[in-house]
């Protein structure tokens, strides 16, 4: 999943659209999905972020089964392009996609989620699975 709904003020896309969640269905390996999230917060965004975070933590993430396995602030890049360091991070684990999908189309959630599209200059949203780079 990349990035999308516009943020008004500076035109960037934060949040994913109808076209991207039929792909991110229809590449779907079943099982458990880790929502990676890089976050860049507007100037006064983290606040919006927080009460955004805390919905979805009180709310939805027990509503759809979802876990925050990790939250981070950014730091210094040791490797990456100029302007890619990120205020912060987060892993968010779903027992599957379509939990996932069935959460964003909530119309509670979409509610909620212009919080953080107010909050956000920019971000990458992406979906994650099981990788296991030895064999054996």
């Amino acid at each position: 999943m990349s990035k999308r709904l516009v943020n008004e003020e500076d035109g960037m896309a934060v949040d994913p659209r109808g076209a991207d969640l039929k792909r991110y269905l229809d590449e779907d390996p079943g099982g458990p999905v880790v929502m990676l999230n890089l976050l860049r917060f507007a100037e006064d965004g983290r606040e919006s972020y927080r009460r955004y975070a805390e919905a979805l933590a009180e709310t939805f993430l027990p509503r759809y089964g979802g876990q925050v396995l990790y939250a981070g602030q950014g730091s210094t890049p040791l490797v990456a392009e100029e302007g890619q360091s990120w205020d912060a991070v987060l892993l968010v684990r779903y027992p599957s996609r379509e939990a996932f999908s069935r959460m964003v189309a909530d119309p509670e959630y979409q509610q909620v989620t212009r919080l953080r599209t107010a909050a956000l200059t920019e971000a990458v949203l992406q979906a994650t699975h099981r990788w296991s780079p030895v064999a054996g």
